[in-house]
């Protein structure tokens, strides 16, 4: 084993094979602990892609708020899924799905599209051009704007869908998607959602799709695989001690260094972020 992957699978917490049963235990179990640890809170809010992360996400959190609701007798803990499309999304079935899959308390639908356009047209008066990637990104944070104002509205945690195989190369947006109260997906990679989800009984078609960010106009279908240009099952085995080919290795552990800031809170006079320099 490489003695990088050895530092990336000890931050990611991977294990090299798992019990479906247990980590889906082990995800509600932290979701019902975090809410008994902060009684104030009373819902979990989450964005419904209509994807593998979210949708399991969503089933977890589910799973959790009905038993707290069983454990505490106190029927006012609830989950609230939102779809955020810009405009019309392209996948606006599989989304539908994913909710029919969870059945949340509260289904809400928030198109977001006024207001990023809005943003990026207050943007080009101020003299900044805004491009199509950059767009991309104020879709990612608009969307997190909205779920926390939901959050607020419902004495909320945000939850977030982040996993192994897209904290390593810090492929979110930064202070969007990336931007989360609790992540119970941290520490299991693509391979292993998919076992949990097949485990739940959820629709194949919501967990083999092919992964895409959908945030790009220019690139609306654009394949996480070829963003990122190593494919999931390459970083899968990586992140589980397997070999993979030099190639992507080298890939993979310099998406790693690049991304290094993306898993830091914001950096102060006390931290040595130039250490890898």
């Amino acid at each position: 084993m490489r003695p990088l992957q050895k530092e990336i699978i000890a931050y990611e917490h991977v294990l090299p094979e798992i019990d479906p049963k247990k980590e889906i235990r082990r995800s509600v179990d932290f979701l019902k602990d975090y809410l008994k640890a902060n009684p104030f809170l009373k819902s979990y809010v989450l964005g419904i892609s209509g994807g593998q992360d979210s949708t399991l996400t969503g089933k977890l959190c589910q799973m959790a708020i009905a038993e707290m609701r069983e454990e505490t007798g106190d029927n006012s803990y609830q989950f609230i899924a939102v779809r955020l499309p810009y405009g019309v999304q392209a996948d606006a079935q599989d989304a539908a799905d994913a909710v029919e899959f969870q059945k949340p308390d509260q289904d809400l639908i928030v198109n977001i599209k006024p207001a990023v356009d809005a943003m990026v047209a207050s943007l080009n008066e101020a003299g900044q051009e805004i491009t199509d990637f950059n767009k991309g990104n104020i879709k990612a944070r608009e969307r997190m704007v909205v779920q926390y104002g939901i959050a607020g509205a419902n004495n909320g945690a945000v939850v977030g869908t982040d996993h192994a195989a897209e904290n390593f190369s810090g492929f979110y947006t930064k202070y969007g998607d990336g931007a989360a109260d609790l992540t119970p997906l941290f520490r299991l990679d693509k391979r292993q959602g998919k076992k949990m989800l097949k485990e739940l009984g959820c629709p194949e078609h919501l967990y083999l799709k092919t992964p895409t960010a959908d945030l790009e106009e220019d690139q609306p279908d654009l394949p996480d695989e070829t963003a990122l240009g190593v494919t999931y099952q390459e970083v899968d085995d990586y992140l589980e001690g397997r070999e993979v080919s030099d190639e992507a290795a080298e890939k993979i552990e310099a998406l790693w260094r690049k991304s290094e800031h993306k898993r830091r809170m914001p950096v102060s006079v006390f931290d040595d972020f130039y250490k890898h320099k």
